[in-house]
């Protein structure tokens, strides 16, 4: 059953404690309401594409209550110091190089080496960020493809029973998404127009360029860019119904037969639990599988369904021709 809580200070508490315990809870900002999971947590970011039928693994912004916050997990830039002085707290996402040690999710990330992060102005979603005491990954809370949802009352007609709650904190001020500037490069780069106007960025960051067409090389950090991508260092075959003795092997359900080196992805052949784990095995199957001599990695066929087309998608990226 689904909690409707207030933003008073109850209710608050009680959102940090199930974020913190890995549920999912829906909470206003000033852009839209977002659909929140502990940004740490690979399972439950995982459950945030479930919940929202999301096709793709795309990168999920975090969330933090100050800067300072933000500093701990990305290195920003002067520019980045500067555009948080003027629009933080507000609707503007920075994309940032990811610190060495961030307890941030790989999933959270879609495996990049870079974070999106922001700070709301949401009085109520900063103070339910510090209680939780942690990056807070939450894209918009709605099925994916719908429309964003800027109230309570339309994150409970789309999502009602995929979550554990929802923060009312009343209409959203500022009604779209943020903008989502990438700060990762030598030149600013505008991924996604939003709440923070281009004409008042440039003022202060000089020209941004725009992003292009999917297969713009200026716009890496976008999802769903390059057909090569998250790739390991091994090369990748998709479908093995069988492994060679040459290959570590990526499992999703029994091991198929040949197999040496294993990362299993889901015993139980659960989706979701897949998810929160591919970037985590690839990882490892790169590093151990080389360790022990593999010379590359087979990846068991993965149901295209739900969560599956995701996962699909990404070992497809992994293991397309390198560019």
């Amino acid at each position: 059953m689904i909690e409707i809580l207030s933003a008073g200070p109850d209710g608050i508490a009680r959102a940090a404690t199930l974020l913190r315990d890995g549920r999912l809870v829906a909470f206003g900002t000033e852009t839209v309401y977002g659909l929140g999971a502990d940004a740490t947590n690979s399972a439950a970011v995982a459950a945030i594409f479930a919940a929202k039928g999301r096709p793709r693994f795309n990168p999920l912004i975090c969330h933090y209550p100050v800067a300072a916050a933000a500093w701990e997990d990305t290195i920003p830039t002067a520019l980045a110091h500067a555009l948080a002085a003027a629009f933080w707290p507000g609707p503007l996402t920075m994309v940032l190089p990811r610190r060495a040690g961030s307890a941030v999710a790989l999933l959270t990330g879609a495996g990049l080496e870079t974070l999106a992060v922001r700070v709301p102005a949401n009085r109520s979603a900063r103070l339910l960020l510090a209680a939780a005491n942690r990056p807070i990954a939450a894209p918009s809370a709605n099925l994916s493809g719908q429309v964003s949802p800027t109230s309570a009352a339309h994150v409970l007609a789309g999502l009602r029973d995929r979550l554990a709650a929802v923060v009312d904190t009343g209409p959203s001020e500022v009604g779209v998404e943020s903008t989502v500037l990438d700060l990762s490069g030598a030149t600013p780069v505008l991924l996604r127009p939003g709440g923070a106007t281009l004409e008042a960025l440039e003022a202060i960051a000089g020209p941004i360029l725009r992003a292009g067409p999917p297969d713009d090389p200026l716009a890496p950090r976008s999802p769903g860019q390059l057909a090569s991508h998250y790739a390991p260092a091994l090369p990748v075959r998709l479908d093995a119904t069988a492994a060679l003795p040459d290959e570590a092997l990526l499992a999703f359900g029994p091991p198929c037969p040949g197999a040496g080196t294993v990362f299993q992805l889901s015993e139980r052949s659960d989706l979701a639990e897949a998810a929160a784990r591919l970037f985590e095995g690839l990882r490892w199957l790169d590093s151990e599988g080389h360790r022990l001599g593999a010379r590359a990695i087979a990846a068991m066929p993965i149901p295209p369904h739900g969560l599956g087309l995701a996962i699909d998608d990404r070992l497809r990226r992994a293991a397309a021709p390198r560019v």
